[in-house]
């Protein structure tokens, strides 16, 4: 398989926010008197806030307040935005791929307001082909419909993703492509490989300085 697009995560991928969006979506939870453990909260991170209300609070809470507390995350997280900043070696990955002739695509469940504010952090995100957020799509991640997207965009013939999380795995196993992880979400290396991903880096620097080996393995195959 000749790879010629990489789609990247931004969340704990590119930006340091995961911790950031944990402590937000906890204010937001008490701010409407649901108490919900932070460890609950940080291992759904990297779902859409569609799915993560159900996913650590149950249905009903969904059903009677999730676009309450989703509201509620988002005001928080505007108030904390200072806390964010870029991962090691984000921006060169994407200049480097951009160099290498590859698409290197955005996928990230946030909504496009978010996404476009934290990809001002990136020394320069001009190098991303495509952008596709959380307004793109109906379904977020773990479906694999924003890594569908992302790929259908520009028309991808060989893909490889890049995540930090078991529901970026997980989607772009769905879609049929292989994941690399990066262990800045906090999530550890035994997870993201127990999950399928078929490599895991600290962070985008380490990624970077392995991605020639990376992108051999990938395009050799099973058996290649």
């Amino acid at each position: 398989m000749s790879i010629d697009t990489v789609v990247l995560d931004l969340d704990g991928t590119l930006v340091d926010s995961v911790y950031v969006h944990v402590t937000c979506w906890k204010s937001a939870f008490a701010d409407v008197g649901v108490e919900v453990a932070a460890y609950r909260i940080h291992r759904a991170i990297g779902m859409g806030g569609d799915r993560l209300v159900t996913e650590v609070a149950g249905p009903a809470v969904e059903h009677a307040l999730g676009d309450t507390v989703r509201s509620l995350h988002a005001r928080h997280f505007g108030e904390r935005f200072g806390l964010v900043t870029p991962l090691d070696g984000a921006s060169e990955l994407l200049e480097d791929l951009r160099k290498r002739g590859l698409k290197p695509v955005l996928a990230s469940s946030g909504d496009q307001q978010m996404t476009d504010q934290l990809l001002e952090l990136l020394e320069d995100s001009s190098a991303l082909l495509e952008r596709i957020s959380g307004d793109d799509i109906e379904e977020s991640k773990p479906s694999p419909e924003l890594v569908e997207i992302a790929l259908d965009t520009v028309d991808a013939e060989g893909a490889l993703v890049i995540g930090d999380t078991v529901w970026d795995v997980e989607a772009a196993a769905k879609a049929g492509v292989p994941c690399v992880g990066v262990l800045s979400g906090g999530l550890s290396e035994g997870e993201l490989r127990a999950a399928g991903a078929i490599a895991v880096f600290r962070t985008p620097r380490d990624l970077l300085d392995n991605l020639d080996r990376i992108l051999r393995e990938v395009g050799r195959g099973p058996g290649g």
